[in-house]
């Protein structure tokens, strides 16, 4: 199914559904999460929210989209500008996809980075994949994942992924009570895998999924990421 299709299927919303739905929600901001995913990703994020306790009224996972990043930032765009146009739209909309062999990756960095309202739409990208920050809750490495004759850079992060998480399966349903003790050495390892990856002028291997993360555990007392 194409992201038109999924985006004609969005109901308009009423007035009265309107004001409900803004009854429900919590003082801070409302967000939208665009992923790449159709389950690991989203799966991931509502463990996150439901154990931070964050009112699900606030923040919408979206996985629906075309797993290719130029096709998420489009869609996340649309979606931003049919909520506005509600007068109930989005304080902040993050695009969580791989770099792993999208040829749109590129480009979908250089279109968020251009989008209005500065600040609003921000990348969460992962090279090679999701998994990376999966694998940073148990071990710290700056080591590069490569496409090989047996699979893509992402199945070489699953195949050491797994060497401490052996049941590890994309869609598991409990991807993040499996991995949530180990959240805030996870962040760390992503911060220092980032500024070396920085230093060294390369991506391979980094992930911004830490920037998302404490964003929402900090939703609840600041209004910026």
């Amino acid at each position: 199914m194409g992201t038109d299709d999924l985006f004609s299927k969005r109901k308009a919303k009423s007035a009265k559904q309107l004001a409900r739905k803004k009854a429900s929600r919590a003082s801070y901001d409302r967000v939208l999460i665009v992923c790449e995913g159709s389950k690991t990703e989203p799966n991931y994020f509502c463990g996150l929210i439901n154990d931070l306790e964050i009112n699900s009224a606030n923040v919408e996972i979206d996985g629906d989209c075309d797993s290719s990043p130029g096709r998420i930032v489009e869609y996340a765009k649309r979606l931003y500008t049919a909520e506005k146009k509600t007068g109930d739209g989005y304080d902040k909309v993050f695009c969580v996809f791989d770099k792993d062999s999208h040829q749109s990756y590129d480009t979908a960095l250089r279109s968020i980075q251009a989008l209005s309202p500065n600040g609003v739409f921000i990348a969460i990208n992962s090279v090679p994949c999701f998994e990376f920050w999966l694998l940073l809750h148990y071990v710290f490495t700056t080591k590069p994942f490569m496409a090989d004759g047996k699979g893509s850079s992402c199945a070489s992060v699953i195949v050491e992924l797994k060497k401490y998480l052996a049941d590890y399966e994309k869609g598991d349903n409990d991807i993040y009570a499996e991995v949530a003790g180990q959240t805030e050495q996870a962040i760390a390892y992503s911060k220092r895998v980032l500024a070396q990856a920085e230093e060294s002028n390369t991506d391979n291997p980094s992930t911004l999924l830490h920037v998302l993360v404490e964003f929402l555990q900090n939703i609840k007392i600041i209004k910026d990421v």
